[in-house]
């Protein structure tokens, strides 16, 4: 059957619908499903909080009979595996569903064309790739996880005129308007982590939450490049991990110590993890989908494989942090102590994102904000592992002490294409991306 302009209509209604849920269905993605029998929509629904029940069982319970003979418009391959709960390709059989209109083939190997094959030798007609590009869009975060073994990571930032990022010295510095600004904690809402390095955490102190009225629940974990465990316990940060989750990130290779000067024996008394980060359940899920780490090669094309050098100024004794730490009791002291507050620490090395992000992308974490430091923004972009930029323009001027923005309009990584600008007040936002 033809595609038709009600098709796309009706396509474009489940992508928004499906938008609902972003970052809070676990590892399952969020997805939207309509119900349309005689141009009237039936059922509706999104994939549930926590990431079950699959939005096609809802949507058809809600249309009931009226489901016989009607079509589905969903944002994602119905599933074809039994799991926790039946397919979804049954269930859509077994309300006599005439057609199934999809978006997006899901690259999960459990699925991939099965869900497909199972609708159509039931009889039902199906057709895919309708608006397929803005499918992808809105399953960036499942499909980068599900292709790349490791979670979608979007940078933001926001420069002033003088091309600044914020003021040495000082702390957070606002650039962007109220407006602006509440556009960001609406991003931090629909995102599975946010991660800053160490030298943002201990000179602006943030909190890293969502702050608007009514989204406070959906706060991301928040993570924390932090070698040497400089994080201070009245950080804001520390003082609040029993509310919403912390992960430390802290150093493991002897190389790190020796870049300060000091002997490897002052490495705490650990074992290598070899960048792995431990099987936690997802702490957004009552169980998480898949088990088991992702190689180096399993990154993804744009990866940088080589070593990354420490970040002069992320690592504390530096302009931007702490103290050293005095010996391998030194740090287990520390870590005892953050452990002791709520915080979570683990071990691999903060200047490889190629080997963090996959062990990220093992507990569930789809998509990552990098949202702090210049020097943190430079690791992951000439790693290669950027796939959206948000790059917030704002008319005001920092002026001296200014720390300089890892980059601005004018040098944009090739890879990246402009994909909207959108104003809010006298800040502007340019959003880049790569494609899927």
């Amino acid at each position: 059957m033809s595609i038709t302009p009600h098709d796309e209509r009706f396509m474009a209604a489940a992508i928004r619908l499906s938008r609902w849920h972003l970052g809070r269905t676990a590892t399952n993605p969020s997805v939207g499903c309509l119900i349309v029998r005689d141009g009237v929509i039936v059922g509706r629904a999104v994939t549930a909080l926590g990431g079950r029940p699959h939005a096609e069982t809802q949507a058809l319970a809600e249309a009931g009979a009226l489901a016989r003979g009607a079509t589905a418009y969903v944002t994602l391959e119905p599933c074809s595996h039994h799991g926790r709960t039946p397919p979804c390709s049954e269930a859509l059989i077994a309300y006599g569903v005439a057609r199934v209109v999809i978006s997006v083939t899901d690259p999960d190997p459990r699925v991939s064309g099965r869900g497909i094959a199972m609708l159509r030798e039931a009889g039902i007609a199906v057709d895919t790739g309708v608006l397929e590009a803005e499918g992808r869009h809105s399953l960036a975060a499942y499909l980068t996880r599900q292709t790349k073994n490791r979670p979608y990571v979007t940078l933001k930032l926001a420069v002033s005129a003088d091309g600044m990022i914020g003021r040495q010295g000082e702390g957070q510095v606002a650039i962007t308007g109220p407006l602006a600004r509440a556009q960001v904690q609406a991003l931090r809402a629909e995102t599975d982590a946010i991660l800053v390095g160490i030298g943002t955490a201990i000179a602006d102190d943030p909190l890293l939450t969502v702050r608007t009225s009514g989204l406070e629940a959906q706060s991301p974990i928040r993570i924390v490049l932090d070698p040497f465990l400089a994080l201070p316990l009245t950080s804001k940060l520390v003082e609040t991990a029993r509310e919403v989750p912390v992960i430390v990130v802290a150093g493991e290779e002897a190389s790190l110590l020796e870049a300060e000067g000091l002997p490897p024996s002052a490495l705490p008394g650990i074992s290598p993890t070899r960048g792995e980060i431990g099987r936690r359940r997802d702490p957004n899920s009552p169980a998480s989908d898949q088990d088991g780490f992702a190689s180096r090669q399993d990154v993804g094309q744009g990866a940088n494989p080589d070593p990354i050098s420490p970040l002069v100024g992320e690592i504390p004794g530096r302009a931007e942090g702490g103290n050293l730490p005095a010996d391998a009791t030194d740090m287990d002291s520390r870590r005892a102590a953050l452990e002791a507050a709520g915080v979570e620490v683990v071990h691999c090395n903060p200047y490889h994102p190629e080997v963090l992000l996959p062990a990220l992308a093992t507990r569930g974490i789809s998509s990552l904000l990098v949202e702090g430091g210049a020097k943190t923004a430079r690791l992951f972009l000439e790693a290669g592992l950027v796939d959206r930029i948000q790059l917030y323009q704002a008319p005001v001027v920092i002026g001296e002490r200014g720390i300089e923005s890892p980059l601005d309009a004018t040098d944009i990584p090739s890879g990246f294409a402009n994909t909207g600008t959108l104003m809010f007040g006298e800040d502007r936002l340019d959003e880049y991306e790569r494609g899927l």
